[in-house]
């Protein structure tokens, strides 16, 4: 796990740029993310807010092409996915994928002793899974299912809230939690976001609508077209988006 550097931010993006087969998708983005911070990243289909994401977690199909990935002050722009996740950065899927035959419990296990180093026993996490599953009020019987077999949408991104609160990463990164949920849905995960956050963890919320932003109150809004993120300030800006929509935001020319 890497030790921070004093003051230094969560997650510092420096003009970055990537792309996809050739074809540039990330145009020069550049964003900071303090501890205790929550960053709502809202853009229009299309304009690579997913791709941010995955870029972000190194997945191996996008080539970052210039400028650079800071995670507590180190740069972590050719790390792996798998070294990124150990150091404390954590990606809840838009589309979480099922695993059959591997228990939620189970996954859970591996993915903690991952992450910390430590061989937990089954017992062990099974303890701290059930208790972080009363904080954020979810059924018991949930630890025994198969990952995400089964799952209706509301129930995989629940899920990818109780990893995120057992694995306790530093940031974050959620993209499109909120796509497919209904209003009910919605709120569960967003309470349950709002348990897992504290003073130590930011967050970088990707989203389309304003709609989670009515229960999660962002300190930063960035808006993001075409690649770039061509406005930034605070929750109010999500409310100008709802009124006036993307184009408002679109540059000229």
């Amino acid at each position: 796990m890497l030790a921070a550097m004093p003051e230094a931010p969560l997650l510092v993006i420096d003009d970055l740029r990537a792309s996809v087969d050739g074809t540039e998708i990330l145009k020069g983005v550049t964003l900071t993310v303090r501890r205790g911070e929550i960053h709502a990243l809202m853009g229009p289909n299309g304009s690579g807010k997913s791709t941010l994401a995955n870029v972000l977690m190194g997945h191996p199909d996008y080539e970052v092409t210039g400028g650079s990935i800071r995670f507590l002050g180190e740069d972590v722009t050719e790390w792996s996915p798998d070294a990124r996740g150990r150091a404390g950065m954590f990606l809840a899927f838009q589309y979480p994928e099922e695993i059959p035959g591997v228990s939620v419990v189970n996954f859970l296990r591996s993915a903690l002793s991952n992450r910390t180093g430590t061989d937990f026993t089954v017992l062990e996490l099974r303890l701290k899974v059930m208790d972080t599953m009363k904080e954020l009020g979810m059924d018991a019987s949930f630890a025994d299912r198969y990952l995400n077999e089964g799952f209706s949408g509301g129930e995989r991104k629940r899920n990818e809230v109780l990893q995120m609160a057992v694995l306790e990463p530093e940031l974050a990164i959620m993209d499109e939690t909120d796509s497919g949920l209904d209003i009910d849905a919605l709120r569960t995960v967003a309470e349950g976001v709002t348990k897992v956050a504290s003073p130590e963890r930011g967050f970088l919320i990707i989203t389309h609508y304003q709609r989670m932003l009515d229960y999660i109150t962002p300190d930063v809004v960035h808006v993001f077209v075409d690649g770039r993120v061509v406005e930034t300030g605070d929750a109010r800006l999500a409310v100008r988006i709802e009124e006036d929509g993307y184009e408002a935001f679109r540059p000229v020319g």
